[in-house]
């Protein structure tokens, strides 16, 4: 017998041990008459289920996209036809297994076939239970990990499993360091991080209903909700993996100086959101205007960035350090009311009295132009060819657009003009050539003789 594999006076794991152990459970249940028929009859079951699946699932896809139910409840259907390989083998291998026991009067063993129908119902179960987890890769990862916990089970070797783990590692002063602890505290991590960030996206969906609360103050309680749980789950989760929190003393103080220098800027992006939604200077909903030239919504504010969506819908990620180091124009600051204003200009032949009332007339005309604060119209300069004139108006909703209502202010004015035979004067330009000759003088044509 091979020497014990020993990792500084830890737990003996003998590796003959455990081959010995293998080569007599393979010999028991798989090296049999009974197993080769019941592996004939599992791989029967596995190949009649492949081609059942390639046969029913371009159906069931079908008739799913058919059906009047939500995306998220067609993507859960299709995630469970493609079950119908495994459900189908368990079927096969239910009535095979049966049908044996009938025949041979529990003179064969069915047990290998118990197993992999175990198995099967299993991840049945499992892929079943796990739908409500929307993330792909997230569902598949815990999946894979609770059914292979369950295998293990079933094939009566977990606690092997968890013993050969556990021998592996080392002594840390009186806390013990194992592959069975590093497994247990990321699965642990993993779980209490995917709670709490569900948790969180919960809490802020529900306290976006809440209509007595000002947006930044919903956002701000949201943040502060997401970020105390994470705390809470990272905590939770190395106490539970058995480390011992005061380990991290020593380097505490020079890891966290390396991540202050390494995450500056996320540090700062994310103090900045907090300042921003703490003095409400901006917060969702607002009309901005940065110095770049973008204009938009703030349609998002999240712990690194904040999401300006311009009328082309465009969305523009900008770091929330921006809004504190840069001149920023808010326009619904404290007030929603925006002033917009359209400049034109009339012949001089017309009454500027007349041209203002009738322009501040036609400002009224479209709807988003608000009444109680009355359009003003000024004649501001005394042009070379016109009467120049600038028309200011209120509106309240500049989310909905500024260009389109100062357009129809301007279509306003147009048919106004028209109605009333108001001119828009436009440049004209006399061009004079010197080198022309006087008007009526014939043009001489040159003449040119061949060479001979």
């Amino acid at each position: 017998m091979m020497p014990g594999l020993t990792i500084d006076g830890l737990k003996t794991l003998d590796p003959q041990a455990l081959l010995e152990k293998a080569e007599e459970w393979t010999g028991a249940h798989i090296l049999t008459f009974d197993s080769a028929i019941q592996g004939g009859l599992v791989l029967f079951a596995l190949l009649a289920g492949f081609f059942i699946r390639k046969i029913v699932q371009p159906r069931l896809n079908s008739a799913i996209l058919k059906t009047t139910l939500r995306p998220r409840g067609k993507q859960i259907l299709k995630n469970i036809s493609r079950l119908t390989m495994q459900i189908t083998a368990l079927l096969i291998l239910l009535v095979g297994t049966q049908l044996s026991a009938a025949e041979f009067a529990g003179s064969h063993s069915v047990a290998f076939a118990q197993a992999v129908m175990a198995l099967l119902a299993a991840w049945i179960v499992i892929r079943f239970a796990l739908q409500l987890i929307e993330n792909t890769a997230l569902r598949n990862l815990f999946a894979l990990t609770i059914w292979t916990i369950a295998a293990l089970e079933i094939l009566g070797i977990l606690d092997e499993t968890v013993a050969a783990l556990d021998a592996v590692g080392m002594n840390v002063g009186d806390f013990r360091f194992s592959a069975l602890t590093v497994i247990k505290g990321l699965l642990a991590l993993f779980l209490l991080l995917y709670a709490a960030l569900a948790a969180s996206g919960f809490a802020e969906r529900r306290l976006r209903r809440v209509t007595s609360l000002t947006p930044s103050s919903r956002v701000l309680i949201g943040k502060i909700i997401r970020i105390i749980l994470i705390v809470v789950a990272l905590l939770i989760g190395v106490t539970a993996a058995g480390v011992d929190l005061s380990l991290f003393a020593v380097f505490s103080g020079a890891v966290g100086l390396g991540v202050g220098f390494g995450l500056q800027k996320v540090i700062s992006n994310l103090f900045s959101g907090m300042l921003l939604l703490m003095d409400k200077s901006i917060k969702p909903g607002d009309i901005i205007e940065m110095p770049n030239g973008i204009f938009g919504w703030v349609e998002y504010m999240g712990a690194r960035y904040t999401e300006i969506v311009t009328r082309d819908n465009k969305s523009f990620l900008i770091p929330n350090e921006t809004f504190i180091t840069q001149d920023v124009v808010n326009w619904s600051h404290g007030d929603t009311f925006i002033r917009l204003e359209v400049k034109f200009g009339v012949d001089y032949r017309h009454n500027p009295h007349e041209v203002k009332a009738l322009a501040e007339e036609a400002a009224l005309i479209p709807e988003r132009v608000v009444k109680e604060r009355a359009p003003v119209c000024h004649l501001v300069a005394f042009g070379e060819s016109s009467l120049d004139f600038t028309l200011r108006f209120w509106i309240r909703d500049a989310e909905n657009g500024v260009t389109n209502t100062r357009g129809e202010v301007m279509l306003a004015l147009w048919d106004a003009f028209h109605a009333y035979n108001i001119q828009i004067p436009f440049p004209q330009r006399v061009m004079h050539f010197p080198d022309a000759p006087p008007s009526g003088v014939p043009v001489k044509k040159s003449s040119t003789k061949k060479a001979p």
